[in-house]
């Protein structure tokens, strides 16, 4: 089934896919995502969702090149990033399938209650790698890439990387700043040092898919099926039920089996 050009239209306006409309300054981007709820990193139009680079780019059909280094776009777009991730005034992360995404601090209970790790299950939940480094920052609270290998004896990357990979899926650790001098690295914490608040909220499973789902209808005007479960990482049958509810609630028209659309617009 082909989007609707009304639904194209919607999304240049929500996506920033407009020369008028595209994000040029961390404060812009801080926008993005306030308004969007959440959105990804570097991702190009072959995602079909709204990313950074996107909103940089200002236009629908957005290719990544092959050479990102000497692309104008692509080093805003990673600038950009970078200051965002070190403001911290939204939430940073590869909270989805290993990809990096920004969210809104509203957002970040519903996402800790379907992606999280309670405290008491993070010994039988994590890996020992992930619950050696997340033991290793609660008493340095802070550390870099580097630091972290010789701290916690992991000194194989895929390893590392692996776990860091775990921690930030289940919202232990965040990246709070990259650097490229002398070397590029990143510098890690926990994610409760930037949003302790809204970490310690308690929130259903359920009631956390529906918002999201509302959320995710309203960012992209109409979706199919697969799009929400893919997008915030969970169950197909749990993302249609909450999916029913919004049409129950008036909120979506279900145009056909597994298709469904914003009902405000018209």
């Amino acid at each position: 089934m082909e989007i609707p050009e009304e639904i194209e239209s919607y999304r240049d306006k929500k996506w920033r896919r407009e020369e008028t409309r595209k994000v040029s300054k961390s404060a812009d981007l801080e926008d993005l995502v306030e308004d969007l709820g959440f959105c990804w990193a570097l991702t190009d139009s072959r995602v079909s969702l709204p990313s950074v680079y996107i909103a940089v780019c200002g236009r629908r059909d957005v290719h990544a090149p092959k050479n990102v280094q000497k692309d104008e776009e692509m080093s805003l777009a990673w600038v950009l990033k970078d200051e965002v991730m070190q403001r911290g005034n939204v939430y940073y992360s590869k909270l989805v399938k290993g990809k990096a995404m920004f969210v809104a601090r509203r957002l970040i209970p519903y996402f800790n209650a379907i992606h999280g790790v309670p405290k008491a299950l993070e010994k039988v939940t994590l890996t020992l790698d992930a619950q050696t480094i997340l033991d290793t920052l609660r008493e340095e609270w802070e550390s870099s890439t580097g630091d972290l290998k010789d701290e916690t004896n992991i000194h194989d990357r895929k390893r590392l990387t692996k776990a860091l990979d775990e921690l930030q899926r289940s919202l232990k650790v965040i990246p709070y700043e990259v650097l490229y001098k002398p070397k590029f690295t990143y510098l890690w914490t926990l994610a409760e040092a930037r949003f302790m608040e809204e970490l310690s909220k308690n929130v259903s499973r359920e009631t956390a898919i529906k918002e999201l789902a509302k959320v995710f209808l309203e960012m992209c005007g109409m979706t199919f099926r697969g799009d929400l479960a893919r997008a915030i990482g969970v169950p197909a049958k749990q993302a249609g039920y909450a999916n029913h509810q919004l049409v129950d609630e008036g909120f979506a028209e279900r145009i056909k089996e597994g298709v469904y659309r914003l009902s405000s617009i018209r």
